[in-house]
């Protein structure tokens, strides 16, 4: 009787050394699948963030771009308005004229 106490108590104790072993093991687990887990969080943000970076940039040279073509166009329109032809030179240089007389 007293063997069979003594094999119960050391197959109770092999129990508990394996479950604590397992236990150890799962928490390793866990704790590499944690690791694991935040290092693509981190990839995935530092790529969304360039995806970003670069979609900004990207609409900040197209904003200058229409910006350029905006100004060209504005720049060719009031060329073209100021042009003036002979009599309307004439009018303008005969005004300054006159100012500068003072009359």
């Amino acid at each position: 009787m007293r063997d069979v106490i003594q094999k119960m108590l050391v197959a109770e104790a092999e129990a508990k050394r394996i479950v604590a072993q397992a236990e150890g093991e799962a928490e390793r687990t866990r704790a590499e699948a944690r690791r694991q887990a935040q290092q693509l969080a981190d990839q995935v943000r530092d790529e969304t963030r360039a995806e970003v970076d670069a979609a900004i940039e990207e609409a900040v040279q197209q904003a200058d771009r229409e910006r350029q073509q905006r100004l060209a166009k504005a720049a060719g329109n009031i060329e073209a308005d100021l042009r003036l032809d002979e009599k309307r030179q004439a009018d303008a240089v005969e005004v300054v004229i006159r100012c500068v007389r003072g009359r």
